[in-house]
């Protein structure tokens, strides 16, 4: 999956982006809950999962996505994996709408095949998902929804 949005130093200009390769952790007993992890600036998918798979969590499915690699504007430009650009680190900083829009949407994507059972109303992970997410679509209009 891909998506197209101007970065935050680009001056409007629009960027295309190429999500990276997504790892999963297949439960290895019952499947009932799944977790979308995302990984921090500059990491992946794969680092993650490899740590997951040790966890003493056998009915957990864990899906970790790798962001794209884009110019980060607060690294003067230099690519890294993220979910959205990072212009500075306070308050004020100017938000990468259409970055975070992207992320949201592929995370929406990946919880899309996953069985209703193992993510609603039970799935504790998934509540937390839409607890945090849903206050964050509100406040910025975003346009899709679970």
């Amino acid at each position: 999956m891909s998506f197209t949005g101007p970065s935050i130093g680009s001056g409007g200009r629009r960027e295309a982006h190429e999500f990276g390769r997504t790892h999963v952790v297949r439960p290895k007993g019952r499947h009932q809950a799944t977790v979308v992890w995302l990984h921090d600036l500059g990491d992946n998918g794969s680092s993650w999962s490899q740590l997951l798979e040790t966890l003493p969590l056998p009915n957990i499915k864990w899906i970790c996505p790798t962001a794209p690699t884009r110019p980060i504007t607060l690294f003067g430009g230099f690519p890294a994996t993220a979910w959205f650009d990072v212009g500075e680190l306070s308050e004020d900083a100017p938000d990468d709408v259409e970055g975070l829009e992207a992320a949201a949407a592929h995370v929406a994507n990946l919880l899309s095949i996953e069985p209703a059972d193992s993510m609603f109303p039970h799935n504790f992970f998934y509540n937390v998902f839409i607890m945090l997410f849903f206050p964050f679509s509100f406040t910025l209009g975003l346009r899709f929804f679970f």
